[in-house]
Protein backbone atom coordinates (compact mmCIF):
# COMPACT_ATOMS: atom_id res chain seq x y z
CA UNK A 1 0.00 0.00 0.00
CA UNK A 2 1.24 2.99 -1.47
CA UNK A 3 2.11 6.12 1.27
CA UNK A 4 -1.08 8.08 0.07
CA UNK A 5 -3.25 4.97 0.53
CA UNK A 6 -1.82 5.08 4.17
CA UNK A 7 -2.30 8.42 4.80
CA UNK A 8 -5.73 7.99 3.75
CA UNK A 9 -6.20 4.77 6.15
CA UNK A 10 -4.84 6.67 8.94
CA UNK A 11 -7.24 9.60 8.34
CA UNK A 12 -10.09 7.33 8.40
CA UNK A 13 -8.95 5.60 11.51
CA UNK A 14 -8.46 9.05 13.79
CA UNK A 15 -12.15 10.05 12.11
CA UNK A 16 -13.61 7.06 13.53
CA UNK A 17 -12.72 6.98 16.81
CA UNK A 18 -12.10 10.73 18.27
CA UNK A 19 -10.84 10.78 21.30
CA UNK A 20 -9.42 7.02 21.39
CA UNK A 21 -7.25 7.31 17.92
CA UNK A 22 -5.06 11.04 18.19
CA UNK A 23 -3.02 11.56 15.43
CA UNK A 24 -1.43 9.24 12.72
CA UNK A 25 2.01 9.41 10.87
CA UNK A 26 3.14 7.54 7.71
CA UNK A 27 6.93 6.76 7.33
CA UNK A 28 9.06 4.02 5.57
CA UNK A 29 6.25 3.01 4.30
CA UNK A 30 4.43 1.95 7.59
CA UNK A 31 1.19 3.88 9.03
CA UNK A 32 1.56 4.77 12.76
CA UNK A 33 -1.39 5.61 14.73
CA UNK A 34 -1.09 7.50 18.33
CA UNK A 35 -3.59 6.24 20.75
CA UNK A 36 -5.15 7.18 24.65
CA UNK A 37 -3.81 4.70 26.26
CA UNK A 38 -7.18 4.41 28.27
CA UNK A 39 -9.00 3.49 24.80
CA UNK A 40 -6.07 0.69 23.46
CA UNK A 41 -8.92 -2.17 23.54
CA UNK A 42 -11.72 0.26 21.72
CA UNK A 43 -8.85 1.08 19.58
CA UNK A 44 -7.85 -2.79 19.21
CA UNK A 45 -11.58 -3.56 18.37
CA UNK A 46 -11.88 -1.40 15.79
CA UNK A 47 -8.64 -2.20 13.83
CA UNK A 48 -9.79 -5.99 13.49
CA UNK A 49 -13.77 -5.40 12.58
CA UNK A 50 -14.11 -2.54 10.88
CA UNK A 51 -14.48 -3.25 7.33
CA UNK A 52 -12.18 -0.69 5.97
CA UNK A 53 -9.24 -2.36 8.52
CA UNK A 54 -10.01 -5.82 8.86
CA UNK A 55 -6.17 -6.17 10.70
CA UNK A 56 -6.98 -9.22 12.30
CA UNK A 57 -3.36 -10.50 12.56
CA UNK A 58 -1.91 -9.54 15.96
CA UNK A 59 1.95 -9.77 15.34
CA UNK A 60 3.93 -8.44 18.38
CA UNK A 61 3.44 -6.01 21.41
CA UNK A 62 6.21 -4.62 23.09
CA UNK A 63 7.75 -1.10 25.14
CA UNK A 64 10.36 1.17 24.23
CA UNK A 65 12.12 3.50 27.00
CA UNK A 66 12.43 6.96 27.35
CA UNK A 67 13.48 7.32 30.53
CA UNK A 68 13.68 11.30 30.29
CA UNK A 69 10.28 11.46 29.78
CA UNK A 70 7.16 11.78 32.29
CA UNK A 71 5.34 8.70 30.31
CA UNK A 72 8.96 7.47 29.69
CA UNK A 73 7.17 3.85 27.80
CA UNK A 74 6.06 3.70 24.35
CA UNK A 75 3.79 0.46 24.43
CA UNK A 76 3.74 -0.52 20.98
CA UNK A 77 1.44 -3.07 18.92
CA UNK A 78 2.30 -4.30 15.64
CA UNK A 79 -1.05 -5.22 13.68
CA UNK A 80 -1.71 -7.00 10.22
CA UNK A 81 -4.32 -6.84 7.44
CA UNK A 82 -4.38 -9.93 5.13
CA UNK A 83 -7.58 -7.97 3.30
CA UNK A 84 -5.12 -4.67 2.96
CA UNK A 85 -1.54 -6.28 2.83
CA UNK A 86 -0.63 -3.66 4.76
CA UNK A 87 1.07 -3.60 8.38
CA UNK A 88 0.53 -0.95 11.14
CA UNK A 89 2.02 0.40 14.28
CA UNK A 90 0.00 1.34 17.18
CA UNK A 91 1.61 3.68 19.98
CA UNK A 92 0.11 4.40 23.41
CA UNK A 93 2.15 6.14 26.51
CA UNK A 94 2.52 4.58 29.61
CA UNK A 95 4.48 5.97 32.83
CA UNK A 96 5.77 3.31 35.37
CA UNK A 97 2.46 3.29 37.24
CA UNK A 98 0.06 3.82 34.16
CA UNK A 99 -2.65 0.91 34.44
CA UNK A 100 -2.63 -0.14 30.72
CA UNK A 101 -5.62 -2.33 29.37
CA UNK A 102 -5.17 -5.86 28.09
CA UNK A 103 -6.43 -6.22 24.86
CA UNK A 104 -6.37 -10.58 25.57
CA UNK A 105 -9.87 -10.21 25.14
CA UNK A 106 -9.82 -8.72 21.48
CA UNK A 107 -6.05 -10.55 20.29
CA UNK A 108 -5.90 -14.18 22.72
CA UNK A 109 -1.96 -14.22 21.14
CA UNK A 110 -1.22 -10.50 23.01
CA UNK A 111 -0.78 -12.54 26.61
CA UNK A 112 2.81 -14.02 26.62
CA UNK A 113 3.85 -10.37 24.65
CA UNK A 114 2.06 -8.60 27.72
CA UNK A 115 3.62 -10.67 30.37
CA UNK A 116 7.34 -9.79 28.10
CA UNK A 117 6.44 -6.26 28.53
CA UNK A 118 5.91 -6.44 32.30
CA UNK A 119 8.54 -8.98 32.71
CA UNK A 120 11.75 -6.78 30.84
CA UNK A 121 9.87 -3.03 31.15
CA UNK A 122 7.63 -3.03 33.96
CA UNK A 123 4.63 -2.29 32.07
CA UNK A 124 1.36 -2.82 34.04
CA UNK A 125 -1.28 -4.31 31.83
CA UNK A 126 -4.96 -4.69 33.76
CA UNK A 127 -7.36 -7.21 32.83
CA UNK A 128 -4.74 -9.81 31.72
CA UNK A 129 -5.64 -13.06 33.85
CA UNK A 130 -2.12 -14.44 34.58
CA UNK A 131 0.09 -11.37 34.98
CA UNK A 132 3.15 -12.90 36.15
CA UNK A 133 7.09 -12.21 34.82
CA UNK A 134 7.86 -14.55 32.02
CA UNK A 135 11.73 -14.95 31.04
CA UNK A 136 13.11 -13.61 34.45
CA UNK A 137 13.03 -15.53 37.74
CA UNK A 138 9.45 -15.37 39.81
CA UNK A 139 11.89 -13.42 42.35
CA UNK A 140 13.57 -11.47 40.11
CA UNK A 141 14.64 -7.28 40.68
CA UNK A 142 13.95 -5.04 38.69
CA UNK A 143 12.91 -4.82 34.68
CA UNK A 144 16.23 -5.93 32.55
CA UNK A 145 15.54 -4.10 29.58
CA UNK A 146 14.99 -0.17 31.13
CA UNK A 147 17.57 1.74 30.40
CA UNK A 148 18.36 2.77 33.71
CA UNK A 149 18.84 -1.32 34.81
CA UNK A 150 22.76 -1.49 35.17
CA UNK A 151 24.14 -3.99 32.87
CA UNK A 152 25.73 -6.06 35.55
CA UNK A 153 21.99 -6.45 37.26
CA UNK A 154 21.74 -6.88 40.87
CA UNK A 155 22.35 -10.05 42.32
CA UNK A 156 23.51 -13.31 40.61
CA UNK A 157 22.56 -16.87 40.88
CA UNK A 158 24.42 -19.72 40.94
CA UNK A 159 23.90 -23.61 42.23
CA UNK A 160 25.49 -24.09 45.64
CA UNK A 161 26.50 -27.77 45.89
CA UNK A 162 27.18 -27.34 49.86
CA UNK A 163 24.03 -26.56 50.54
CA UNK A 164 22.50 -28.23 47.34
CA UNK A 165 20.34 -25.19 46.67
CA UNK A 166 20.45 -22.13 44.00
CA UNK A 167 21.62 -18.93 45.93
CA UNK A 168 21.23 -15.53 45.23
CA UNK A 169 24.21 -13.04 46.40
CA UNK A 170 25.36 -9.37 45.54
CA UNK A 171 26.92 -9.35 42.19
CA UNK A 172 30.88 -8.87 42.87
CA UNK A 173 32.84 -8.00 39.86
CA UNK A 174 36.11 -9.92 39.57
CA UNK A 175 38.24 -7.57 37.64
CA UNK A 176 37.26 -3.78 38.57
CA UNK A 177 39.54 -1.91 36.17
CA UNK A 178 41.19 -2.85 33.08
CA UNK A 179 43.10 -1.02 30.20
CA UNK A 180 41.92 -1.89 26.46
CA UNK A 181 44.05 -1.03 24.04
CA UNK A 182 42.00 0.78 21.58
CA UNK A 183 44.71 1.62 18.89
CA UNK A 184 43.48 0.45 15.28
CA UNK A 185 45.79 -3.06 14.75
CA UNK A 186 47.11 -0.91 11.13
CA UNK A 187 48.38 2.20 13.69
CA UNK A 188 50.51 0.16 15.40
CA UNK A 189 50.93 -0.42 19.56
CA UNK A 190 53.37 1.54 21.61
CA UNK A 191 54.89 -2.19 23.02
CA UNK A 192 58.13 -3.94 21.86
CA UNK A 193 58.26 -6.47 18.81
CA UNK A 194 56.91 -9.62 19.55
CA UNK A 195 58.22 -12.80 17.77
CA UNK A 196 57.08 -13.34 14.57
CA UNK A 197 56.63 -9.13 13.78
CA UNK A 198 59.84 -9.70 11.55
CA UNK A 199 57.91 -11.34 9.48
CA UNK A 200 55.95 -8.70 7.97
CA UNK A 201 58.80 -6.58 7.94
CA UNK A 202 59.41 -5.09 4.15
CA UNK A 203 63.14 -5.97 2.74
CA UNK A 204 64.48 -4.29 0.18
Amino acid sequence: MDDVRLDTLGQTIVGALPGAALAHEVAFGQLTIAVETSKIVEVAQFLRDDPRCRFVNFTDATAVDYPGREKRFDVVYHLMSPTLNTRIRVKALASETTQVPSIISVFPGADWFEREAYDLYGVIFVGHPDMRRLLTDYGFDGHPLRKDFPLTGFVEVRYDDQEKRVVYEPVRLNQEFRKFDFLSPWEGADYPVLPGDEKAEVKP
